[in-house]
């Protein structure tokens, strides 16, 4: 059954502030590979202009991620997260995401399409530090896949 697209527009209250801490950083660095010294070592960050290290551009994902969770959980949208899959992601930055920030993020549903029985739903997080300043803004592609008939 699609989607109800009553649900476009709707936004959902901001998460509980998350803090970035040094050590996630560096270990999430490490997972994908990123040897950028701005994301271990807090003296190469300094040099480069940030007053601590920073994050790599997909670390937010985690965060964007789980605050999606609010969105696909909501028993009114009826979404069937058995069947989702990750579709598609994009960031666009204000700033780095940097340690000692706390972060906070809002959804917000952009888009509800049906195609070929899959429901794709769009989701757009806007993170914003503790003093209400933007940081990045993360749209994340939900596919439902069909039911498979019997």
């Amino acid at each position: 059954m699609a989607l109800d697209q009553s649900f476009v527009g709707r936004t959902y209250p901001p998460t509980a502030p998350y803090e970035v801490g040094r050590e996630k950083i560096r270990e999430f660095a490490e997972a994908v590979g990123d040897t950028n010294p701005a994301y271990a070592d807090r003296e190469a960050a300094l040099a480069l202009g940030h007053p601590d290290v920073i994050a790599p551009p997909t670390f937010v994902f985690a965060i964007t991620f789980k605050a999606a969770g609010d969105v696909v959980h909501d028993p009114e949208l009826g979404l069937d997260y058995s069947r989702v899959v990750h579709g598609d992601q994009k960031f666009a930055y204000t700033r780095p995401v940097r340690a000692g920030d706390k972060l906070a993020v809002t959804s917000t549903i952009e888009a509800i399409k049906s195609l070929a029985g899959n429901d794709i739903i769009d989701v757009r997080g806007e993170v914003h530090d503790e003093a209400g300043e933007h940081v990045v803004t993360a749209w994340t592609k939900l596919v439902s896949r069909a039911a498979e008939e019997a």
